[in-house]
C-alpha cells in the first residue's frame, strides 16, 4: 500500500504545476522537514477580502480608449498627468478583455497598467488577454477575433513598451474575492465552488466559462449559462458575453454590453449596485452574432423574470436557517415550513406578487391597574426602557390588515413583477390570500389609489412607477364577514336572548326569596357584558356595496423601485400618506397620530387621554412606535410596534365576561415572550424579503423571508394576543 501511495505522489507532483500552481516546495528527505521552523500561509493571489471598495466595476473595453476615458470622467474619476484616481478613493476593477477589435488598444493598456500601479484599480484577464500574451511570448497564435488590430498597432509602439505590456498580463490574477467574499469578479463568471480557489480548471473558466460542445445558426460554440443555477452568497460581476444591456440574475450581472459593437462601455458602482454605461462612438468591428440576439426570449420579461418562472419546491421545504440583517439567524422548524407550503400551494395569489408579509404585533406588557388588561404606561415604559425618548401613538384601525402593491399602469407591473393580465396590482392579506374574492372591485380600488398617487405626483417624486404599502382596511365586516356571523354573533345572540329569559326568571326568583339577590345580580352583569361584547363587534361593521363604504388607511410606503422606505421615520411616512390621502378622501384615511416625547409628563399625559378618548368612543386603541422605524439597543433590534387596545375591543378577543375580577386576574399572568419573539423574527423576515427585492435578488430568496413569515405563523402562539 505505502509503495503504492509513494508512487502516486510521484506522479502527482509533475501535474501539479499544470493545474495552477505556482510555487511548489518539495521536501525529500527527514532533515529538509526538521529543519521547518514555522509555516507561514499567504493567501491566495485572488482573496482581496480586505478590499471593502467602494469599486466600480468595468466591463469589456476591447481597444475603446474614448470611451473609456469618458465612463471614468462620467464617474467622478480625474487624470492628474500620470494616472487616472477617483477624489474619494474609489477604485476600478477591470473586468478583462481589454484588448483586440478596437481603435486604441495600446492607449487602453497604458491607462489600466497605469492605475495598477498606482493602486487605483484591479485588473483580472480576459481570454482576448491572454491570447495576447502569448502572442508577446512569440507563440503561433492566429491572429483572428480582432488580434491583428492588437498586433498592428502595437508593432508601432516601442518594444520597452510590449514588454511591459506582456509582463503586466503575465502577472493576472484570474479572478479577485472582495469584501469579505461578498463580492467576485471575473471575466467569464464563477461558479460558487471555484471562487477564491486557485488551479487551472478554475483560471479556465474564468477565461472561457462553459459551453455545451454546440455550435450555433452563426458558427460560435453555445455557451452554458452557468448563472442560472448559481445559488451562492458572492455577488458575481462578469463580462466575456455581450449583452444589450446589464441585467441581474440570480445575484450575477454581465457587464459586456458590446462597447466595440456599438453598444456601450459599462460599470458597475459598488457596493451601491448602480449602473454607468456611456454609448459606443461607432461601430468599431461588425458581431459575428446580432448583439442582442436571444432565441426564443420572452416578450418584456427580464432574466430574473424568466428564470423565476417555475419555482424549486426544495427552496423553501425541510428546515430553513434564514439570514436578515435585523435578526441575524432566523431558524424555520419544518414542520412550520410544511404548512406554509400548504397554505401557498392552496391559497395564494400568483406567488410573484408575494414580495412582503406584514409581521404580527405584540401586545404590551399586562397593565398594573386593576381595571385594564392593556394600558398605554406599558408601552412607553418599553420604550424608555429601551433608549427610545421619542414615540409615535397611532390610532388603531378595526378593519383587515392588506399589502396594496399598485403600478402606475399594467405595462410598469409588468416591468417590476414580471406578470401580465392581471390589471395594475393586486390587495392581498397578511398570509398571502387575495382580499377581494371579486377581481373588479380590487382592481377598481386599485384604480382610485393609483389617480390619487397620480393627482399628487407621487410617481414623479419618489422616481418610480409602483409602490407597495402597508394598510388596515376598513370595515372589519368587509373581510370577515362569515367570522362575524358564525362566531361573534352567534355568541352575541345566543347570550343576550338566552340571559334575558334567564334574569327575567331570577326576577321572579328574587321576589320570593331575598337570597336570589345576589344571583339575580351576577346574571345581570353577565347580561350587561353580552350586551357591550354586541356593541363592541358592531363598531366594526357597516354596509359595503361595491367600493361604497369601503375605506383604505395606509400607514407604511414599504418600497417602491430598487428603494426600501424603512430608513424614514415614521412621522415622514404619516405626513407623505396624508398627503396622498388627500387626493381622494371619500375612500382613503389618513391615521391620526401624535408625537411624544417620553421625557416629558405632559405628553405622555395628554397621549394616555387620546387613547382614552378614542376607547372610550369604541375604538380599538393605538399602536405605539418608536419615531425612527428600526430602532436598537444593546441587545439588538426593538419592537418595532407595540398595540394597546381598548377595555372594551378587548371583549371581542377574550369574551364578554373577560373584565370579570377572576377572569381579569387569571389572564394578567399571559405569557408574552413567544409572542415578542415571533413579532421581531417576522418583522426581519418581512424587512429582509423587501429588501432582497428591491436589490433585485432571486424570487427564491424573496419567498425565503415570505413563507418563514407564514410558517411562524403555524407555531402554537396565543393567538388573542
Amino acid at each position: 500500500m505505502i509503495p503504492h501511495h509513494v508512487s502516486q505522489l510521484k506522479r502527482g507532483l509533475r501535474k501539479l504545476r499544470e493545474e495552477g500552481f505556482r510555487h511548489i516546495f518539495e521536501l525529500r528527505t527527514p532533515e529538509e522537514v526538521d529543519a521547518i521552523t514555522e509555516i507561514h500561509r499567504d493567501p491566495l493571489y485572488n482573496n482581496k477580502k480586505q478590499e471593502t471598495g467602494p469599486l466600480d466595476i468595468i466591463g469589456d473595453i476591447h481597444g475603446c480608449y474614448d470611451e473609456l476615458v469618458e465612463l471614468l470622467t462620467e464617474m467622478g474619476y480625474t487624470y492628474d498627468g500620470e494616472t487616472w484616481a477617483h477624489p474619494q478613493g474609489r477604485k476600478a476593477v477591470f473586468a478583462g478583455d481589454l484588448v483586440d477589435r478596437g481603435p486604441n488598444t495600446p492607449e487602453v493598456l497604458k491607462l489600466v497598467m497605469g492605475m495598477v500601479a498606482a493602486g487605483n484599480a484591479y485588473c483580472v484577464p480576459g481570454n482576448h488577454d491572454i491570447k495576447l500574451k502569448r502572442w508577446l511570448d512569440g507563440k503561433n497564435v492566429q491572429p483572428t477575433h480582432g488580434l491583428q488590430e492588437s498586433i498592428d498597432q502595437l508593432n508601432l509602439k516601442t518594444p520597452e513598451f510590449r514588454e511591459q505590456v506582456r509582463k503586466f498580463l503575465e502577472g493576472l490574477i484570474s479572478h479577485y474575492v472582495f469584501d469579505e467574499g461578498k463580492l467576485v469578479v471575473a471575466h467569464a463568471g464563477l461558479k460558487e465552488n471555484m471562487q477564491g480557489r486557485g488551479s487551472g480548471a478554475v483560471r479556465e473558466f474564468c477565461l472561457y466559462g462553459e459551453t455545451t460542445g454546440e455550435i450555433d445558426e452563426f458558427g460560435l460554440p453555445v455557451r452554458h449559462n452557468w448563472a442560472e443555477e448559481y445559488k451562492g452568497k458572492a455577488m458575481v460581476v462578469y463580462g466575456h458575453t455581450p449583452v444589450p444591456r446589464a441585467q441581474w440574475l440570480n445575484n450575477t450581472i454581465d457587464i459586456d454590453t458590446g462597447c466595440v459593437f456599438g453598444g456601450s462601455l459599462t460599470a458597475l458602482r459598488y457596493p451601491e449596485r448602480g449602473i454607468v454605461s456611456v454609448k459606443a462612438a461607432r461601430v468599431y468591428c461588425e458581431p459575428a452574432r446580432p448583439l442582442g440576439y436571444v432565441k426564443d426570449a420572452a416578450e418584456n420579461l427580464s432574466l430574473q423574470q424568466q428564470n423565476d418562472d417555475v419555482l424549486d419546491i426544495a427552496d423553501v421545504t425541510g428546515k430553513q436557517i434564514v439570514e436578515t440583517a435585523l435578526a441575524n439567524n432566523v431558524t424555520i422548524r419544518e414542520e412550520n415550513a410544511v404548512a406554509a407550503l400548504e397554505v401557498m400551494s392552496r391559497f395564494a395569489i400568483n406567488p410573484k406578487w408575494l414580495i412582503y408579509l406584514p409581521p404580527t404585533m405584540s401586545p404590551s406588557k399586562t397593565s398594573v391597574m386593576e381595571d385594564y388588561l392593556e394600558f398605554p404606561a406599558e408601552a412607553f415604559e418599553y420604550y424608555k426602557t429601551a433608549g427610545v425618548n421619542r414615540v409615535v401613538c397611532q390610532e388603531k384601525h378595526m378593519g383587515s390588515r392588506a399589502v396594496v402593491i399598485v403600478g402606475r399602469n399594467e405595462e410598469a407591473i409588468g416591468k417590476a413583477f414580471g406578470i401580465k393580465g392581471e390589471g395594475i396590482g393586486t390587495i392581498y392579506t397578511r398570509t398571502g390570500r387575495a382580499f377581494f374574492n371579486d377581481k373588479a372591485t380590487e382592481q377598481a380600488l386599485l384604480a382610485r389609489v393609483n389617480d390619487a398617487l397620480i393627482a399628487w405626483g407621487f410617481y414623479e417624486r419618489f422616481n418610480t412607477d409602483w409602490v407597495c404599502l402597508d394598510t388596515e382596511l376598513m370595515p372589519w365586516s368587509a373581510k370577515a364577514q362569515a367570522l362575524l356571523q358564525t362566531q361573534y354573533a352567534a355568541v352575541g345572540a345566543a347570550a343576550t336572548h338566552a340571559l334575558a329569559d334567564v334574569t327575567a326568571a331570577l326576577a321572579q326568583l328574587a321576589q320570593r326569596d331575598a337570597n336570589g339577590e345576589a344571583l339575580l345580580a351576577e346574571y345581570r352583569e353577565r347580561e350587561n357584558e353580552a350586551k357591550q361584547f354586541v356593541s363592541a363587534y358592531q363598531q366594526y361593521c357597516w354596509p359595503v356595496n361595491g367600493l361604497d363604504g369601503i375605506k383604505l388607511a395606509p400607514f407604511h410606503i414599504m418600497a417602491s423601485e430598487s428603494k426600501l422606505w424603512t430608513s424614514e421615520n415614521h412621522e415622514w411616512h404619516m405626513e407623505e400618506i396624508k398627503k396622498i390621502c388627500a387626493a381622494d378622501p371619500q375612500i382613503l384615511m389618513a391615521t391620526p397620530y401624535r408625537i411624544v416625547d417620553l421625557d416629558n409628563a405632559e405628553d405622555v399625559q395628554q397621549a394616555t387621554a387620546w387613547w382614552m378618548n378614542l376607547t372610550g368612543k369604541g375604538g380599538e386603541g393605538m399602536v405605539v412606535k418608536p419615531y425612527n422605524f428600526i430602532e436598537r439597543d444593546g441587545k439588538g433590534t426593538i419592537q418595532p410596534a407595540i398595540k394597546i387596545r381598548g377595555r372594551e375591543y378587548l371583549r371581542i378577543i377574550y369574551g364578554p365576561e373577560y373584565t370579570a375580577p377572576e377572569n381579569l386576574i387569571r389572564l394578567k399572568s399571559r405569557g408574552l415572550n413567544a409572542k415578542r419573539g415571533m413579532a421581531m423574527r417576522e418583522f426581519a423576515l418581512g424587512i429582509e424579503g423587501l429588501q432582497r427585492f428591491t436589490n433585485k435578488e432571486p424570487l427564491r430568496r424573496v419567498h425565503q423571508c415570505v413563507f418563514g413569515i407564514l410558517a411562524m405563523e403555524s407555531e402554537a402562539v396565543d393567538p388573542r394576543l
